[in-house]
C-alpha cells in the first residue's frame, strides 16, 4: 500500500472509529467496456492490455461528472493526501445487497467485482462524495455508515434501493439471494480505493450485460478476471423512455438510435455504439443509460 493511501485510511478511522457490522460484501467497480479513450482504443482493451484500472485523471473519461471539483472533493475527505494526477482514489460501491448488477450500476454496464482483501485498504462514504457526505468509515471502523444506511430506513423506509417495514426486516433482507437487478441508481455506499487497482491481485470477477455476449468484447472481458458473469441487462423499447425522468431530448434521441441501428430495443451495446458519436450528446447518453437501468426488462 502507498503512503498517501496510510495516511487516508488512518484519516478516516479517526472520525469514526466505531467498528459496525460489515461482513464480506464484496466491492464493485463500474464501467461501460466500449467507451473511446483519447487514443481511440476502448476502456475494455486498454483494461486487458494494462491489467489496471485507472482513475478518470488519467484516462481523461468518466461516466459521472468529469474533472470539476472532485479534486476538491478529495482533499475535504483526505486532507492533504492527494496531488497529481497519478495514485488517486478509484471509486466503486460496496454491494451490500448483492445485486447482480453491482452496488451503482449508473456508472457503467459491467462491473468489476473485487476480492474481500481490498476491502481493508477501502474507505467508504454514506452517499456519493459529490454530496459532500458526513458519514464515512472503513471495513474495521464502518458503524457510522451503517447507523446512517439504518436511520435512512427509518426515515423513508428503505435504503440501498431496497425497502423494508422496519430496519430490522432491512438487515433480514440484505442475506436473502437475489437475481434481480437493484438498479440503485442514485442509493448506494460509496467505496473509495486505495493504492490503486491491479487486475491479477484484486478483481475476482467480471460482471458483464448480456448485450456482449458474442460481440468483439467477451474475449476482452474474460481476460480481465479468472471468471466472467452475465448480469441480468436491460433492454427497453424507444417509445417508453419518458421525458419526465431525464428531459424533453431523451426521447427523440432513444428513437433516432433506434431507428439509426436498425433496432426494436435499445441495450447497453447499442447506447455504446451511439456513444462514438458527436460529443455534444454524450451527456444525453448517459441520461439514455440511466432510464434503461431504472425502466428496463431483464435482458435474460
Amino acid at each position: 500500500m502507498t503512503s498517501p493511501a496510510d495516511r487516508a485510511l488512518a484519516h478516516v478511522r479517526g472520525l469514526f472509529p466505531a467498528p459496525g457490522p460489515f461482513g464480506r460484501a464484496p466491492i464493485t467497480v463500474s464501467f461501460h467496456p466500449d467507451r473511446l479513450l483519447a487514443d481511440g482504443s476502448t476502456v475494455a482493451a486498454r483494461l486487458a492490455a494494462e491489467g489496471v484500472y485507472r482513475t478518470q485523471f488519467e484516462t481523461g473519461i468518466s461516466n459521472g461528472g468529469l474533472g470539476g471539483d472532485r479534486p476538491a472533493w478529495e482533499e475535504r475527505m483526505f486532507p492533504g493526501v492527494y496531488a497529481g494526477s497519478v495514485g488517486r482514489p478509484v471509486y466503486g460501491g460496496l454491494n451490500l445487497a448483492g445485486y447482480p448488477d453491482g452496488a451503482s450500476p449508473r456508472f457503467g454496464s459491467c462491473h468489476l467485482m473485487l476480492r474481500p482483501e481490498v476491502s481493508g485498504r477501502a474507505t467508504f462514504s454514506h452517499g456519493d462524495s459529490v454530496t459532500s457526505p458526513a458519514v464515512v468509515g472503513t471495513a474495521d471502523a464502518f458503524g457510522a455508515v451503517w447507523a446512517a444506511l439504518l436511520a435512512e430506513v427509518t426515515e423513508r423506509g428503505q435504503a440501498l434501493n431496497l425497502p423494508a417495514v422496519t430496519p430490522e426486516a432491512w438487515v433480514a433482507a440484505l442475506d436473502a439471494p437475489r437475481t434481480a437487478a437493484g438498479r440503485a441508481l442514485d442509493d448506494y455506499v460509496e467505496a473509495q480505493i486505495h493504492g490503486g487497482v491491479t487486475l491479477s491481485a484484486d478483481v475476482a470477477a467480471v460482471v458483464a450485460d448480456p448485450s456482449f455476449r458474442g460481440t468483439a468484447y467477451e474475449p476482452l472481458l474474460r481476460s480481465l478476471a479468472p471468471e466472467l458473469r452475465w448480469s441480468p441487462g436491460f433492454r427497453l423499447a424507444p417509445g417508453a423512455f419518458p421525458a419526465g425522468l431525464r428531459g424533453d431530448e431523451v426521447p427523440p434521441l432513444a428513437a433516432e438510435i433506434a431507428e439509426t441501428y436498425g433496432v426494436a430495443e435499445l441495450d447497453a451495446e447499442v447506447i455504446g455504439r451511439a456513444a462514438r458519436g458527436p460529443a455534444s450528446r454524450l451527456q444525453l447518453i448517459k441520461y439514455l443509460w440511466h432510464i434503461l437501468v431504472l425502466l428496463g426488462r431483464p435482458a435474460c
